[in-house]
């Protein structure tokens, strides 16, 4: 693991707004602190700097690990996944109520990858929409 200055760390949190850049889960929702993650990681030689980082919850930090590709599942081509700092959210997802929807080969990837509609997941997302705090 790599060491990440809190200057740095304050300023990836303040740029994703508390928010998972991955999932969109908001930090107050969360049972666990979200973490400042390599989108290329360090032995791809992803570099430690505001360009290279984002937040991401536990889940999928855990999820994503040292992966920054992988093989889409509708066409078993290779695909990088989701990076905040590169693509529009928007562009690639959209919600089906409490379920990630991938519109695109990065989307699929990273739905898989990141297990971005993981059944416990996708039953908290409903909770918090009941509750009004998702997305």
């Amino acid at each position: 693991m790599s060491y990440i200055a809190d200057s740095i760390r304050r300023q990836v949190i303040e740029r994703a707004k508390d928010r998972c850049e991955y999932c969109r889960v908001h930090q107050q929702d969360s049972l666990y602190v979200h973490e400042v993650d390599h989108i290329i990681p360090v032995k791809h030689r992803g570099e430690t700097e505001l360009p290279n980082l984002c937040l991401a919850c536990l889940d999928c930090n855990r999820n994503k690990g040292s992966d920054f590709a992988s093989f889409d599942p509708e066409t078993d081509h290779i695909s990088v996944l989701f990076d905040p700092r590169q693509h529009t959210w928007d562009d690639h997802f959209r919600l089906d109520g409490a379920t990630i929807v991938a519109v695109t080969p990065i989307g699929r990837v990273t739905v898989f990858v990141l297990k971005l509609n993981d059944p416990l997941r996708v039953r908290a997302r409903w909770a918090l929409i009941g509750a009004g705090r998702y997305p």
